[in-house]
């Protein structure tokens, strides 16, 4: 399998009164033309992975890696004329919190037709819009181009925000909990888009997740990140031959419809995961 993306040694480190802290600590993997799944619990450095991949690291952190290499263009060096190519285009985030990721004061079809725009195709904007609007089961599209961010419940602006990263097709898209405010058959037919860009289009895919039964049915890999590092990387469909100790206790803590689990599992840890 050709290689899509390559990062090895990724580290991101932020300011603090003691010092700069490190939040991704030595981050390596390659992507394929696949679905990758990131799991590990908030501030294990997920999403942060995922933002510095696109050159997202805020002005306050620094972001360095010994490769970082997208499609053989080299990420460290990029210069903002390609970024501009690259994002959007062929690489896209749908980012955690639609609120926080939607222009306030744009319409959502104005936003979604800028990105169709910035990328040579003014003519289809807008019936491009509305159809991918529809594929995200959006029921009244139309209503929802006219309508600003504020006026969307939480999954509706998720599903615009989906919409917004997928309109282009792109070659590389970083998903950050894509479908945690959608209902089950919303999240069922985003899924189904995905996947039908990464078989018939040969998009690579980072899926970032909470939910390991998710990740374990809709990837091919999983990286395990614990305090900025990747402490497990295995096939998804064997999630439950996990062999490190924090993969088990993630798995042990998840929630079962039958039986009565007393004491509810706690995740023991050992010092000797951050070394």
């Amino acid at each position: 399998m050709s290689q899509l993306l390559t990062v090895e040694n990724l580290r991101i480190a932020f300011p603090s009164r003691k010092g700069p802290v490190e939040v991704v600590r030595g981050v390596s993997f390659s992507l394929g033309r696949e679905r990758l799944g990131i799991v590990g619990e908030s501030g294990s450095g997920k999403s942060q992975t995922g933002r510095a991949i696109l050159g997202l690291t805020p002005v306050s952190g620094t972001a360095t890696a010994e490769r970082l290499e997208f499609d053989g263009i080299n990420l460290r060096n990029a210069s903002p004329r390609q970024w501009r190519k690259l994002r959007g285009a062929r690489m896209s985030m749908v980012m955690q919190d639609p609120k926080f990721s939607l222009n306030p004061v744009m319409t959502v079809g104005r936003q979604l037709m800028e990105a169709v725009k910035l990328h040579g195709g003014k003519t289809e904007a807008r019936d491009k819009s509305l159809a991918m609007l529809e594929a995200v089961q959006i029921r009244d599209p139309e209503r929802v181009m006219a309508a600003y961010p504020h006026e969307l419940s939480g999954g509706m602006g998720q599903r615009a925000m989906i919409a917004m990263m997928l309109i282009t097709e792109p070659d590389l898209l970083i998903a950050d909990e894509p479908t945690s405010a959608l209902d089950v058959t919303v999240q069922i037919e985003v899924l189904r888009i995905l996947d039908r860009l990464v078989t018939e289009r040969g998009m690579g895919l980072v899926f970032i997740s909470h939910d390991l039964r998710l990740v374990a049915t809709f990837c091919d890999r999983v990286l395990v990140m614990y305090a900025g590092r990747v402490v497990e990387e295995l096939d998804a469909r064997h999630m439950d031959q996990a062999s490190h100790p924090y993969t088990r206790g993630l798995l042990n803590c998840l929630p079962t419809i039958s039986g009565d689990t007393r004491p509810l599992p706690v995740l023991a840890r050992d010092d000797a995961w951050l070394e």
